[in-house]
């Protein structure tokens, strides 16, 4: 089964809340299925965001799931949606690099970002995902702070909605694991 593939069973097997079949039919008319996660570190390869979203999904339930307390449909939707802010946001490029067997300059794919929504990170996924369907206040919260001290404009809120919100904290982990250590060796921009 591919990334896509599972992607789509796990999303059509988890959500089912008004306006999810839309949300997962605008995705799939943008890059998300083929994008990396990112420029030059983990899961920067193609199709790389939707092996990280998966990724992410796999650990956050395995290490964070508890039948009693969490609803399957909320960690579908953060875990799956956590980066949708990434749609749309690289573009392949070349550049010059020095092939060090030959000592010639040769053009390499690599993958820049460009932007034309910058509106933020975990907030712009947020804003994507309601331009569908509601997100609980808990959800939006996971997804707006799953970078935790990685983003921009943390400050005291970041720890405020980690003490309110034990998903946030469990999105948070879960993307950390997967990005540092589950998904090592997936950089490679080449194709």
């Amino acid at each position: 089964m591919t990334a896509k593939e599972e992607f789509i069973k796990i999303y059509t097997d988890n959500i089912s809340r008004k306006g999810s079949a839309e949300l997962l039919e605008w995705i799939q008319k943008t890059d998300f299925f083929t994008a990396p996660a990112s420029t030059k570190f983990h899961c920067a390869c193609e199709s790389g965001l939707v092996m990280h979203s998966v990724s992410v999904y796999n650990t956050l339930m395995e290490k964070h799931f508890d039948e009693e307390t969490d609803n399957p449909e909320s960690f579908a939707i953060c875990a799956l949606l956590h980066d949708l802010c990434k749609a749309q946001f690289y573009k392949v490029s070349t550049r010059n690099v020095k092939n060090e067997e030959t000592g010639q300059w040769e053009k390499v794919p690599y993958y820049m970002v460009e932007d034309s929504f910058p509106y933020g990170h975990g907030e712009k996924s947020v804003f994507l995902i309601e331009r569908f369907m509601r997100l609980k206040i808990d959800e939006a919260m996971a997804i707006r702070w799953h970078m935790g001290g990685f983003d921009d404009n943390s400050g005291y809120a970041i720890s405020q909605a980690y003490d309110r919100y034990p998903l946030a904290v469990k999105l948070h982990l879960a993307d950390l694991e997967s990005t540092y250590l589950r998904e090592k060796g997936t950089s490679s921009v080449r194709r």
